[in-house]
C-alpha cells in the first residue's frame, strides 16, 4: 500500500477571542459545504454554551474554501485532502480552551448537547478521562452504542429536523462503555501528552481506538459514552473516496492485540456504564489467545 503523503496545511486564525468559549470543536470538512452549514447551523442553535469552531477545510473546491472565508471561524487548509490524523493535529494548534470536541460535518448536535459533556467534565478530579455523545443513526449498524434505526433524513435536503426534535424527548439512552469516537470530549493536554491522534494511521482508519489506546497507557479508565448528550449523525462517509490504510493490521502490529479485544475485552464498548465495575486488562486465556490473533493479522 502506497504511504499517505502529508500535503502542505496552512492555519487561518480568526481576529476574535474566545474567552468565554467552553469547547474548543473541530470539525474536519471534505467538499461537503451544504452538510457542514447544517451542522455548525445546528451548533448555532442548540448548544447551551459558547464554543470556540475550529474547521479543517480539505481541498474546497465545492465553495467551502471560498465560503469560510467570509466567515468568522478559525480554520485550517490543505489543497489536497490530509486525512483525519494530519487535520485533528494542526486544528488543535489552534484551540484557545482547555477542551477539544472532535465533530465530524455529518453530524447534527441535539438540543443541549453539550450541557452533560460539560456537566460531566466538571465531576472529574483529574483529566484521566475521555468521554462521546450518543448517535442516533438512520441505519442499522453494529455499533451497540448508536441508538438505531431511526430514519430522520440521509441529507440535509431530506433531513426531517422537526421529527428528530420531536423524538428526543422520547428516548432515554443510558451512560455506556466505550467512549472512542466523534463526537468526543478530551482535555487539551492529555491530547497533546499522547502525541495527538497517530499520523502513520493517516487518512485514519483505526485512529479511533489507536487515540483512545494511548489514553488509556496514559492511565485513563473512564471512558463514557453519555446517554443525554445526542447528535444526529447521517452517516455521510467519505472514506470511500480515498484509499484505506490497513488499520486493523497496524492497530495489531503496534499494540500486540486486536483493536477487537480493545473495545469488548478492556473497553466494554457499548455496555450499560456503572462505576463499580473497573476497566482492565485481564491476563487469561481471552487475552493470550488476542496476543495469537493480533500476531496472524499483522504478518
Amino acid at each position: 500500500m502506497q504511504a499517505f503523503t502529508k500535503p502542505n496545511i496552512t492555519f487561518h486564525a480568526a481576529k476574535n477571542s474566545h474567552i468565554e468559549a467552553k469547547f474548543s470543536i473541530v470539525i474536519p470538512t471534505w467538499n461537503n459545504l451544504v452538510m457542514l452549514q447544517l451542522c455548525l447551523e445546528s451548533i448555532r442553535k442548540n448548544s447551551k454554551h459558547k464554543h470556540q469552531i475550529i474547521i479543517h477545510v480539505n481541498e474546497g473546491t465545492d465553495g467551502t474554501h471560498e465560503w469560510i472565508k467570509t466567515q468568522e471561524f478559525d480554520y485550517t487548509f490543505s489543497t489536497e485532502n490530509a486525512g483525519v490524523c494530519y487535520a485533528l493535529n494542526a486544528m488543535v494548534t489552534l484551540a484557545q480552551t482547555d477542551y477539544i470536541l472532535f465533530l465530524n460535518d455529518d453530524m447534527y448536535v441535539c438540543p443541549n448537547w453539550d450541557v452533560a459533556l460539560n456537566n460531566e467534565v466538571h465531576k472529574q478530579i483529574n483529566q484521566l478521562w475521555y468521554f462521546s455523545g450518543t448517535m442516533i443513526e438512520p441505519k442499522y449498524s453494529s455499533n451497540k452504542c448508536a441508538i438505531a434505526p431511526f430514519d430522520f433524513g440521509s441529507s440535509p435536503e431530506n433531513f426531517k429536523e422537526m421529527e428528530l426534535l420531536s423524538f428526543i424527548p422520547k428516548i432515554k439512552p443510558p451512560d455506556w462503555f466505550g467512549a472512542s469516537w466523534p463526537p468526543s470530549l478530551v482535555h487539551k493536554e492529555m491530547f497533546s501528552k499522547v502525541g495527538g491522534f497517530s499520523e502513520e494511521f493517516s487518512p485514519g482508519m483505526y485512529s479511533d481506538p489507536d487515540f483512545s489506546m494511548k489514553l488509556w497507557n496514559e492511565g485513563v479508565r473512564n471512558f463514557k459514552g453519555l446517554g443525554n448528550s445526542l447528535v444526529y449523525h447521517f452517516q455521510s462517509k467519505s472514506t470511500g473516496r480515498v484509499q484505506r490504510n490497513d488499520g486493523r493490521k497496524q492497530f495489531a502490529a503496534k499494540w500486540k492485540i486486536p483493536a477487537s479485544y480493545f473495545y469488548k475485552n478492556m473497553l466494554l464498548l457499548g455496555d450499560v456504564f456503572d462505576y463499580e465495575i473497573p476497566l482492565m486488562a485481564k491476563k487469561d486465556i481471552a487475552f493470550y489467545w488476542a496476543k495469537l490473533r493480533a500476531w496472524w493479522i499483522a504478518k
